[in-house]
């Protein structure tokens, strides 16, 4: 689940970087701070998920 949303996140951060017609390196920082961020998000919703149903 936590993987899914990094990918989504990485997406996002990338569209939203090239609509505000940023660089190459501005692209690849910002889908990589929205993959991570997406990813902990996933990650926090898996661990409540699991302790939440068991």
């Amino acid at each position: 689940m936590y993987l899914l949303l990094g990918l989504i996140g990485a997406t996002i951060g990338g569209m939203t970087a090239k609509r505000r017609k940023g660089r190459t390196a501005d692209i690849a920082q910002y889908a990589a701070v929205y993959g991570i961020l997406f990813t902990l998000i996933g990650l926090l919703l898996t661990i409540l998920l699991e302790r939440v149903l068991m």
